[in-house]
């Protein structure tokens, strides 16, 4: 699910663990199964995008629902060459929406904003926590 102007989108040490709830199941898995299915039958990035544009433009996508969530907490997660795992986090998916609606990003905030550009009908903000799921301390990044 990297962002289609990354330069790790094709990167195959990519693995970023990521457990969905109910509400983020409904909805927001539905983004990575399209994207996988065209992947596995070695579509190239070019029509991916097109894919998720069309799907996009026939609402085939759905918003997030309501409660959308998911928890990366792994140290396991390989999340791109430049940042290897980042840090353990909750993510919130929200219909598309500006990132101070939220508080994203602003001082003293834990809120942050994922304002990679990506084609799919969300918003991510993402909270970090101090544990990893084996209960170890994270360091802070």
């Amino acid at each position: 699910m990297s962002p289609f102007e990354s330069p790790d989108f094709w990167n195959p040490k990519i693995k970023g663990p990521v457990c969905y709830n109910p509400a983020a199941t409904g909805s927001i898995l539905a983004y990575t199964l399209q994207r996988t299915k065209l992947a596995l039958a070695g579509d190239s990035k070019e029509r991916l995008l097109d894919a998720v544009r069309t799907a996009l433009a026939l609402n085939e996508l759905p918003s997030p629902q309501p409660g959308a969530m998911s928890f990366m907490m792994s140290k396991d997660g390989y999340l791109s060459d430049a940042d290897d795992h980042w840090h353990p986090h909750l993510m919130f998916y929200v219909p598309k929406v500006a990132g101070a609606s939220w508080g994203a990003n602003l001082p003293g905030s834990p809120v942050v904003l994922d304002d990679r550009e990506i084609p799919e009908p969300q918003t991510i903000f993402m909270v970090p926590v101090s544990r990893w799921s084996d209960g170890t301390t994270a360091m802070a990044h």
